[in-house]
């Protein structure tokens, strides 16, 4: 068995009005959405950080600059297959993902099965080793207010 990592990720997004929300790479219908210099899918890039993190590759930020056109609008499905790439030139290969969004609206439930499937596509991994939970923060700060989303992530990463 090769040397185990362990990566922890957090993303926050803006809720804007009339604004796509893109979440695990799912288009939710919803009046406002996350708000970004890529798609502002927070999971995605929540998740991203924890695989960085854990193959010690800093940021999604230091990687994927808000202030780099290139990365303008991008799905981040394709950040995630960029960060893939990443930690397969370490050598290493992702055991699990575990992660939690926080919002009050809209309900991600009957989403989770589809955000695991380009998730696990995506990170080219089995949907058996992707965990989304969701929860509210009952009603309190800016994300009772619905005026954002957070993601939080671990992942285990091996040595091949």
């Amino acid at each position: 068995m090769g040397k185990i990592k362990v990566g922890f990720g957090f993303d926050v997004h803006q809720l804007k009005e009339n604004h796509p929300f893109v979440l695990g790479g799912v288009k939710l219908e919803h009046y406002a959405g996350a708000y970004g210099h890529s798609d502002a899918d927070v999971l995605l890039h929540a998740i991203c950080d924890a695989l960085l993190g854990a193959a010690n590759l800093r940021d999604i930020g230091f990687h994927f600059s808000n202030k780099d056109d290139r990365w303008k609008g991008i799905s981040s499905l394709i950040l995630l297959q960029h960060v893939v790439a990443l930690i397969k030139e370490k050598s290493f290969v992702i055991g699990n993902i575990d992660a939690m969004v926080c919002l009050e609206a809209p309900k991600i439930n009957p989403h989770i099965p589809a955000m695991k499937t380009y998730i696990a596509e995506a990170a080219g991994i089995s949907e058996e080793d992707i965990s989304i939970k969701a929860t509210t923060n009952e009603q309190m700060g800016f994300i009772g207010r619905e005026e954002g989303v957070v993601a939080y992530a671990v992942c285990l990463i091996e040595r091949e």
